[in-house]
């Protein structure tokens, strides 16, 4: 976990060149093995796909969900394990039937939250995005730097929905439990 956590903690931009350069050194390698090998020229295969964008979210958001998972997971006894196990289920469907309902919320709560941060990312995307490749935050960057201000704002306003959107949702949810229980 403090480990991860360092992900979330560096700029993007240093992310970005961190998760560059190791992928760019195995795709160099690996193209001069395939011209070496069967003269066929393999270009950038890791680097320059959306493998790195996604492998460099993956680093740098790890830690904001891992961290909420596992504080709830904490909430999971192990009597309550024991209590499945001698129930029969085995430790898959102690999974679906005990862990995965205590979690739901949770696990809710840390996909929108990466997905939220995952889509106002902006370095990392910038450095590390596939040509041809643009998310809203590079528009809104592209059109705000062309000083074409008009055309940044629904690009910003969508982001700006799509993390307020979900998070009135699941403020309604969570006062909807907290008023039932």
């Amino acid at each position: 976990m403090r480990l991860s956590s360092l992900g979330y903690a560096m700029p993007g931009a240093v992310l970005a060149v961190g998760v560059i350069v190791p992928l760019a050194g195995f795709d160099n390698w690996l193209d001069s093995l395939a011209r070496d090998v069967f003269g066929v020229s393999t270009g950038l295969l890791l680097s320059g796909s959306t493998f790195a964008l996604v492998f460099a979210y993956t680093v740098r958001f790890l830690a904001v969900s891992a961290g909420s998972v596992e504080s709830a997971l904490q909430k999971i006894t192990p009597s309550m394990d024991m209590a499945s196990r001698s129930l029969g289920h085995t430790p898959g469907k102690t999974l679906v039937r005990v862990h995965l309902p205590m979690l739901r919320g949770t696990l809710m709560t840390a996909a929108l939250v990466v997905f939220v941060d995952c889509m106002k990312e902006l370095p990392a995307t910038l450095i590390l995005r596939p040509f041809n490749f643009e998310t809203l935050a590079t528009y809104v960057y592209q059109f705000a730097s062309d000083e074409r201000l008009y055309h940044s704002a629904l690009p910003a306003l969508i982001i700006v929905l799509a993390g307020i959107i979900p998070i009135i949702l699941m403020s309604r949810s969570i006062s909807k439990t907290r008023t039932m229980g």
